[in-house]
């Protein structure tokens, strides 16, 4: 095992169970030969596609309103 995975996993030992499995769901897809690349769903792509335009028109937010949010959210 390499240091940056051993790192990984020592970092995701820190999280809640409920993230911890996220985690393990995604390496076991992912080091499955069957699967090896993630695809998106067509819901999943389609949000994608809609920040990318309102990234294009300019609708996100400032620095100070995310650190605001962040502030809120005891972030």
């Amino acid at each position: 095992m390499t240091k940056l995975l051993e790192d990984a996993i020592a970092t995701v030992r820190a999280l809640p169970e409920s993230d911890q499995d996220i985690v393990a769901k995604f390496l076991l897809a992912y080091a499955d030969p069957g699967i090896r690349q993630y695809e998106l769903s067509e819901e999943q792509a389609a949000e994608v596609e809609r920040a990318k335009l309102e990234v294009r028109e300019g609708k996100v937010a400032s620095d100070e309103e995310m650190a605001e949010v962040w502030r809120r959210f005891g972030l």
